[in-house]
């Protein structure tokens, strides 16, 4: 996770007696900025770790090893009113991607709060969410992060001529399965790393 990431510029940071304006000025950056490398919503690129390293009086490769290792396992989420669904589905999304870190919601709200706290690189997304509905949750999805691959989960075949004007990547008819889930993922906007799961 990068949560590794995080807590390494947090310790390094608050060794060196800085707080997170101070370590912003140097960097020139916003404190914001810090503040997401620290909560682990964001890495920095290249260019900025080498900065943080000079900043920071650390080694470069120290900061490269920790982004490394906090970057290799995406977030996917799926978002579905009945706790039952969610049962059956997560463990086909950990058979297809184990190194992803798989987390379900019942409510919207929660999965939005956790979209702005980590990078999604994949929703599965129920379209019938009680009193808000799956279209609404993937625009304010991608308004969070543009590149989140959305694929909409439905009994409801007519859903999919509305689905297309959302941004989503796919769309899969309930109950979900182990070969349903990799054409999907064969199909989606923006690829990410699954470690051993492609295949």
């Amino acid at each position: 996770m990068r949560i590794l990431f995080a807590e390494t510029v947090r310790k390094l940071r608050t060794d060196k007696g800085l707080s997170q304006r101070e370590l912003a000025e140097r960097m020139y950056v916003t404190r914001s900025t810090v503040a997401r490398w620290e909560s682990g919503s964001r890495l920095p690129d290249a260019v900025m770790i080498s900065r943080l390293a000079q900043c920071l009086d650390t080694d470069v490769n120290t900061l490269i090893s920790a982004a490394t290792e906090s970057d290799d396992a995406p977030n996917v989420i799926m978002v579905d009113d009945r706790k039952i669904f969610l049962s059956g589905a997560l463990p086909i999304l950990e058979e297809v991607m184990p190194n992803a870190i798989i987390t379900g919601f019942t409510r919207p709200s929660e999965a939005i709060e956790y979209a702005r706290a980590n990078r999604i690189a994949l929703a599965f997304l129920d379209i019938e969410l009680g009193k808000t509905n799956g279209f609404d949750l993937c625009r304010t999805l991608l308004e969070i992060n543009p590149r989140t691959n959305v694929v909409y989960l439905t009994a409801y075949v007519e859903y999919s001529f509305d689905a297309w004007s959302t941004g989503a990547s796919g769309f899969t008819l309930k109950p979900i399965t182990v070969e349903g889930v990799r054409a999907q993922l064969k199909n989606l906007r923006y690829p990410f790393s699954l470690g051993g799961a492609e295949e």
